[in-house]
């Protein structure tokens, strides 16, 4: 039954932006999005299941869908809406939060113009954090980065967004928790973000994102504060660096100025030898000491380098076959490997991607 509401809502909605099209008033855009893969991890995990930090590309030797997704796109001069429904172990993993009906619910959102570039949105959207998306061929590398999975790929709310030119673009957002769409029981506590996007030119993107907030009932409230700051730099046609760096405070305490901290530097680079060959690779470490995002039980909390190098092969314009080695090495045994545990977690991972 809850299958059937989906499509029904999901129907619905096209329904109407069809009307709202044939009137003339704007445009409906429709997509669609699937990434399939195999991963082999070199701990062999019984359960099949990789470190539970990992929600991307998480099921061990075997074949499975990370993300499918459709989404409908309206925009008009004065409106804009998406609404996407998606599946796949991303969906099932990262959102196993949420309620039931909305597991499946990849975008699902509205805004309206205010004013000259001003827009306010409202609802399911992409997060404002980072420079890594859920969907895969809009990334660098075939996994996503430990910065990536520790901070949210979604978040609900609202937000109000104005580009006073080609150059600038900034953002404050009134959300509902970190990746929450469902707020924690006994939450009252307003959460906020902003973000700030400078384009100085076509060559050079600056983003710094925050948040601040309380992802636990207000009983035992501990507010956090997190920094984003990344540069995605195309230093020639075919060369082309990311860089960034997250930096979170959280409370130790309800009321208590004492904070525990975490940080996430990463440098990520890709070449393109033709439109349809290219290579990238990425350098990250992970330092969460008191175990705030990614907690271990370990005596230095979660420390961890990791190197990936992947393969693109583009052999036409909406397909993408993609090839990776990774390697995890943590300060202590953090990994499990067989019946012990181990300081290092290797894997290989392959993923076809089509869309349209």
């Amino acid at each position: 039954m809850k299958r059937i509401f989906l499509i029904a809502m999901f129907c619905f909605a096209m329904q109407a932006y069809a009307q709202d099209t044939t009137g003339g008033k704007g445009a409906v855009t429709m997509s669609g999005y699937a990434e399939a893969y195999y991963s082999y991890d070199f701990n062999t995990p019984a359960d099949h299941l990789k470190p539970g930090f990992l929600y991307n590309f998480n099921r061990h030797n075997e074949l499975n869908v990370n993300l499918a997704f459709i989404k409908a796109n309206y925009t008009a001069s004065r409106v804009r809406g998406n609404i996407a429904i998606m599946a796949g172990t991303y969906a099932q993993y990262n959102l196993a939060a949420e309620p039931a009906l909305m597991r499946h619910i990849y975008e699902a959102n509205a805004g309206i113009r205010i004013g000259k570039n001003l827009w306010i949105d409202a609802g399911i959207m992409p997060s404002h954090i980072g420079f890594e998306s859920a969907a895969g061929k809009d990334c660098y590398t075939l996994t996503r980065s430990l910065m990536a999975e520790s901070t949210p790929y979604y978040e609900a709310g609202a937000k109000i967004t104005w580009s006073p030119n080609e150059k600038w673009t900034l953002s404050a957002m009134y959300l509902n928790g970190w990746q929450r769409i469902r707020r924690v029981n006994g939450n009252q506590t307003p959460s906020l973000g902003t973000q700030v996007i400078f384009k100085p030119n076509s060559r050079v993107l600056l983003n710094y994102s925050t948040f601040i907030g309380n992802d636990k009932p207000d009983s035992v409230r501990q507010m956090r504060y997190f920094n984003d700051l990344y540069g995605v730099f195309n230093i020639t046609g075919k060369f082309s660096v990311t860089a960034g760096m997250d930096y979170g405070l959280e409370q130790k305490a309800k009321g208590s100025r004492d904070m525990n901290t975490w940080y996430s530097p990463i440098l990520v680079a890709r070449y393109a030898f033709t439109e349809k060959l290219a290579l990238a690779g990425r350098v990250e470490y992970y330092n969460d000491k008191a175990g705030v995002i990614i907690g271990t039980g370990a005596g230095n909390g979660f420390q961890t380098s990791g190197y990936s190098l992947n393969l693109d092969v583009t052999p036409v314009s909406n397909v993408m076959f993609r090839l990776e080695g990774r390697w995890l090495n943590s300060r202590d045994a953090v990994f499990m490997k067989d019946e012990t545990v181990s300081r290092n977690n290797a894997a290989i991972t392959t993923s076809l991607v089509c869309w349209f």
